[in-house]
């Protein structure tokens, strides 16, 4: 027999099971099918396994250099097996707290894969969900009044350039080597280049990096950019930017090796490995999009400020409709999408307020317009910057690289945006995103009186900054 509900969701992922957990609050019945692990790709081959590493690589370049702190510990090395055992009981801690969250909301879980029906027997509307079950029982057929596809998506890779999962990887078979290469090249130097860079050359690995923009994080204000290529090289990692790669001259045999034209000549590349960190495509096929009215632009599901789709009761959220592929604009996707539902009339996102953060070693953060975008924009813009050498607490850690900066309109004295390098800038960039949702002044965040040693002070210094009032520069 059909099962009726309110709501079923795709997906599984940040977006789908915060969004069931928001739906049941909401006294809405509601199913997730999911065709893997609850979760999704944030929790199982993403942020949580990734930043897990990260934070192994840190240890490891801390220990290193513990005698600059005082600490003698002879001979550091790297246990591998024990990393990825300490990612893992990290990802199987996580993964029981959403199966906990799904039970105490009483919300249905269809492990397999979902499908949307056109109108049929069950219904007039398309929508109704056919789940093919992964343990082979019986298809089950779910006929809710609303659907919300949040399906994800998968690593992109580049035409000539397939991932085999042995020389060429992407970053899931990255997050699942056992053993560390001698040395990797890495296609691709955006966020997750960046962050797998800075790892790998934490743990040791030779690193090159080949970009085809002129320069990396190439999203991110042009001075963050400069200085983390600054850091990255700092570190040993070799940049290479303009760089078209040419697929077809890849060779995988005892290593990889390929070549790139730059600066109008071609030139080899060679390592042991070779991963493909190229952005990412929506899970978009063999969902049944074909059987409904729902438009697919440039990959990506085409959805209204509501995140409702071309059928008014189907919506889509996450990394399958573009835009910021982020976990935590899938979650509040999510929540809005089930509020419009719900008939809460929900506030439309504003995705110039959404924090973003790169976890490599410095970090990175940001929120709002970069320099260059603001002016694009038409504003009078004035700038403040402070560095984290003049910041106790930084040089207390023994991290001191790395500055924050605010943007803002000169005019009206509104903050634009703000943008940050260095320690632990990725817990600090909320008092920003705040400042922004409440439409604060530079001189209002300077107000602030941020307590002292803290990293933080250095963001009251770059408001003061931004009026040229700083007092330790």
């Amino acid at each position: 027999m059909a099962e009726e509900y309110d709501l079923v969701i795709l997906g599984g992922g940040t977006g789908g099971y915060v969004a069931a957990i928001r739906a049941a609050q909401l006294g809405l019945k509601t199913a997730v099918v999911e065709k893997s692990s609850l979760g999704g790709t944030c929790l199982h081959k993403g942020c949580i396994p990734s930043k897990a590493l990260l934070r192994s690589a840190e240890v490891f370049a801390t220990a290193k250099r513990s005698e600059e702190f005082g600490i003698k510990t002879g001979e550091v090395k790297i246990d591998f097996a024990k990393v990825q055992e300490r990612k893992s009981k990290i990802v199987d801690q996580l993964h029981k707290g959403v199966q906990h969250l799904m039970k105490q909301g009483k919300i249905d879980i269809y492990e397999g894969t979902g499908r949307i029906l056109g109108p049929s027997i069950f219904s007039p509307m398309p929508g109704t969900i056919s789940v093919e079950m992964k343990d082979g029982s019986e298809n089950e057929m779910l006929i809710p009044k609303n659907v919300i596809i949040a399906t994800g998506s998968r690593p992109r890779t580049l035409p000539g350039l397939e991932v085999d999962g042995h020389k060429v990887l992407s970053s899931d078979e990255a997050l699942e080597l056992q053993q560390l290469p001698g040395s990797i090249l890495i296609v691709g130097g955006g966020v997750i280049g960046i962050e797998w860079a800075s790892m790998m050359s934490d743990f040791g690995v030779d690193v090159t990096v080949i970009e085809y923009a002129d320069r990396i994080i190439p999203t991110e204000d042009r001075e963050i950019s400069r200085e983390m290529q600054r850091l990255m090289k700092k570190k040993g990692i070799k940049i290479v930017t303009g760089a078209k790669v040419l697929p077809e001259t890849l060779e995988t045999g005892s290593e990889v090796v390929i070549s790139a034209e730059v600066k109008g000549s071609q030139k080899e590349f060679r390592a042991e490995k070779l991963l493909v960190s190229v952005g990412r495509q929506a899970n978009v096929e063999g969902i049944g999009l074909e059987n409904t009215e729902i438009r697919v632009e440039k990959g990506f599901i085409e959805v209204n400020e509501f995140y409702q789709t071309k059928e008014s009761h189907i919506y889509a959220i996450g990394d399958c409709i573009g835009g910021l592929q982020l976990a935590h604009v899938a979650s509040h996707e999510g929540l809005c999408a089930v509020e419009h539902i719900a008939g809460q009339n929900p506030d439309p996102i504003d995705y110039n307020l959404i924090s973003k953060c790169i976890y490599s070693s410095p970090e990175a953060a940001s929120v709002g317009l970069t320099e260059d975008e603001a002016k694009e924009k038409g504003f009078n813009v004035k700038t403040g910057k402070f560095s984290f050498r003049a910041i106790g607490k930084a040089l207390v850690f023994g991290e001191s690289d790395g500055f924050v900066k605010i943007v803002g309109d000169k005019d009206k004295d509104d903050i634009l945006g703000v943008h940050m390098i260095g320690p632990h800038v990725t817990d600090m960039i909320s008092e920003a995103g705040l400042a922004m949702v409440l439409d604060a002044a530079s001189w209002e965040v300077a107000h602030t009186i941020h307590p002292h040693p803290t990293l933080s002070e250095a963001i009251g210094e770059a408001a003061l900054a931004v009026d040229g009032k700083a007092i330790h520069s």
